[in-house]
């Protein structure tokens, strides 16, 4: 038995990361090892949780994966640590398909108690409703407390915590209404701000928490024995996999690094000369347009990718790898495989769930962009495009290009569960 639990709101903005976080922090304070996890695709939330728990962030997701992987990556990952915390993703029941995939489908599915974060910043006791519905909409999920966000006072946070008596939910505390305690937003969600600027607002939030929220109410509430399962992740073997790590491309799944085996070499597209020697070319996403004129200037290793590419070795480039390897960001130069150039004017965000069908295989992952790319005129596109769809099933204008053995679109795909090797044989 240790504490573990799925930390959820009512909807997005409620204030479930700066909770997570503060939380984090405050029980590493306390000397416990604290392995994070986040609901759903979301990479950022990660980097903001390894940096709180001292401790690197795992993903679980029910569109990307199975029920039984997603309890695998939670039974692995948790086995050693001394607390576990899930931050979930959107309101509580917000899913891909009603409440299918949403953080209260994983807290069933791996047998978490909840605790609910609720915004109190324009409401006083009428959040009692709120919280009698999240707690009785269904009857598997089993909410132990709530903590109030953006309270304004000691007065207000009365009201609160009558609230939560009369509907015989327990009240851990609260986090007051300050504008030190907010994330600032980027264009892709959360923003991604320096470590030593990230540090400071954790270790705010854990301030805060530890003022004004009863940790030991929570850490007594949320001992539990949550499900076992097994994991199997299917591994590459004999391969030699260069990782494109650093500043413009950090967006990584940690299982899906499992999956590409134990020969994993990191380098950097902005500060090395080459790539290291490799069977295997990962160029994962993440901002690629933010260091495009970096990018643009390591002529040797743009060089370098285009005679990997060519060689016709393996390539996955996902998003921010992929448009690294069109002809041009914005006029900056980039790798040319691919003869269409990347803008990021005029350009709408374009974000969902994907299932990509490679012919032989299907996986799954999410798009999530606000760069375009057209072609570029230079030469034609004598690619192979693979179609995809939404978590719906419906067709969606975003494609995945083969040229020669790299595979490369916006789509981030998750195949720590099923693999890798056989979207190459298609």
């Amino acid at each position: 038995m240790k504490p573990s639990f799925l930390i959820a709101s009512a909807s997005s903005g409620s204030g479930k990361t700066t909770f997570s976080l503060g939380i984090m922090r405050a029980l590493r304070r306390r000397g416990l090892s604290v392995q994070p996890f986040k609901c759903g695709p979301d990479y950022i939330d990660t980097q903001f949780q390894t940096l709180a728990a001292s401790r690197e962030s795992v993903n679980l997701d029910l569109f990307m994966s199975s029920p039984e992987h997603a309890g695998g990556l939670f039974s692995h990952f948790s086995d050693n640590a001394g607390a576990n915390v899930i931050e979930g993703a959107m309101g509580m029941f917000d899913g891909f398909n009603g409440w299918e995939g949403s953080a209260a489908r994983i807290a069933i599915t791996i047998g978490l108690p909840v605790i609910l974060v609720v915004d109190a910043s324009s409401t006083a006791y009428s959040v009692a409703a709120t919280i009698y519905g999240f707690t009785h909409f269904k009857k598997d999920i089993k909410v132990v407390g709530v903590v109030f966000n953006r309270v304004a006072s000691e007065s207000h946070f009365s009201f609160l915590k009558k609230a939560c008596a009369d509907v015989n939910v327990s009240c851990f505390g609260y986090m007051k209404k300050s504008s030190d305690l907010i994330i600032p937003s980027r264009h892709l969600g959360l923003t991604l701000t320096s470590q030593d600027e990230m540090e400071r607002f954790i270790d705010m939030a854990a301030d805060e928490v530890e003022r004004h929220v009863d940790i030991d109410a929570i850490l007594h509430a949320t001992s539990t024995q949550p499900k076992r399962c097994s994991l199997d992740i299917p591994r590459l073997t004999a391969t030699k996999v260069a990782v494109a790590a650093d500043e413009a491309f950090n967006f990584i799944y940690k299982a899906n690094i499992i999956a590409l085996g134990g020969d994993v070499r990191y380098f950097s597209p902005i500060n090395d000369i080459r790539l290291p020697d490799a069977d295997l070319l990962y160029l994962p996403g993440g901002y690629p347009e933010l260091y495009a004129d970096k990018l643009a200037a390591n002529t040797s290793m743009r060089a370098s990718v285009r005679d990997f590419v060519e060689s016709g070795r393996k390539v996955i480039a996902e998003c921010g790898g992929f448009i690294y390897l069109t002809e041009e960001i914005d006029g900056n130069p980039m790798c040319g495989v691919f003869p269409l150039k990347t803008t990021m004017r005029e350009s709408r965000l374009k974000l969902g769930y994907r299932e990509v069908d490679f012919g032989n295989m299907v996986l799954r992952g999410h798009e999530f962009h606000y760069s375009r790319v057209e072609p570029s005129g230079s030469r034609p596109v004598t690619t192979t495009a693979f179609p995809q769809k939404n978590a719906k099933g419906i067709p969606v204008e975003s494609l995945t290009y083969r040229y020669k053995n790299a595979i490369a679109g916006y789509t981030h795909l998750y195949w720590a569960e099923h693999g890798i090797s056989d979207i190459f044989k298609s």
